[in-house]
């Protein structure tokens, strides 16, 4: 069996629902043994079911103090791990500064997001390969004032997953680090925004698959969104704020 068709041990973290839900069914079909977690037990049972002896579960809220000893159950169920996929994350639209919003935008982007994928890089590196990749966001490329808190988090994603990249190398570890800055894609986290260039999300998580294969450091969903961020990023304050 090739390296590219071989069983991989992978793990979602925040799989009931959209992006993460479409790629631990993408994976298990192909044949991989798949570890999904989330908050909604029921949920994560009916994917279980779907795929029996190729999805194993373990339900837990990210903003808990559980992550590490549920990450490491759910190794022991799958057997190994390969590959960890950041999936979880809260963006709401709102109109005024507020502070739950803010709160629970950044206990589940940075908080959680940095204690599993700090222990998923560690863990990697002890084994002396594997590859972890979060679901950030276009959005982290600039403030919105719609979302501050859900832009600034994707921002400390992106940033965070461009700095653990230079250091796997600077180590000299095999370890791939992917981070997705995917565009509208068509799943409820976008509902309320003015969309376009909206990706069938069957495709986007096949083009997720497709760049954590290939150990792609940045990968934007579709590929097109490229040019939406260098276009933020390049676009002065006096212009940018007019949309952001």
């Amino acid at each position: 069996m090739s390296p590219e068709t071989q069983i991989k041990k992978i793990i979602i973290v925040g799989a009931t629902s959209g992006i993460g839900r479409k790629m631990a069914e993408l994976y298990a079909a192909a044949g991989n043994i798949v570890g999904i977690t989330g908050r909604r037990k029921k949920l994560l049972d009916e994917i279980e079911n779907m795929f029996p002896g190729k999805i194993k579960t373990e339900c837990f809220d990210v903003t808990g103090n559980e992550n590490i000893e549920r990450l490491n159950s759910l190794i022991q169920k799958i057997g190994g791990l390969d590959i960890l996929v950041y999936s979880s994350g809260i963006g709401v639209l709102s109109k005024e500064v507020d502070w739950e919003i803010d709160k629970l935008t950044v206990d589940t982007n940075v908080y959680g997001f940095i204690e599993i994928t700090n222990w998923a890089f560690n863990y990697f590196s002890r084994q002396g390969h594997g590859s972890m990749a979060v679901i950030s966001s276009i959005g982290a490329n600039r403030g919105n004032s719609w979302v501050p808190a859900y832009s600034a988090s994707k921002a400390f994603q992106s940033n965070y997953f461009e700095a653990l990249a230079i250091k796997a190398k600077r180590i000299k570890k095999d370890i791939g680090i992917i981070c997705i800055e995917p565009g509208f894609v068509d799943t409820k986290m976008v509902e309320g925004y003015k969309r376009f260039w909206v990706v069938p999300l069957d495709k986007a998580a096949k083009q997720i698959i497709a760049g954590i294969e290939k150990k792609k450091q940045k990968v934007y969903v579709s590929k097109r969104w490229w040019l939406i961020a260098r276009l933020m990023r390049l676009a002065p304050f006096w212009l940018y704020k007019k949309f952001g």
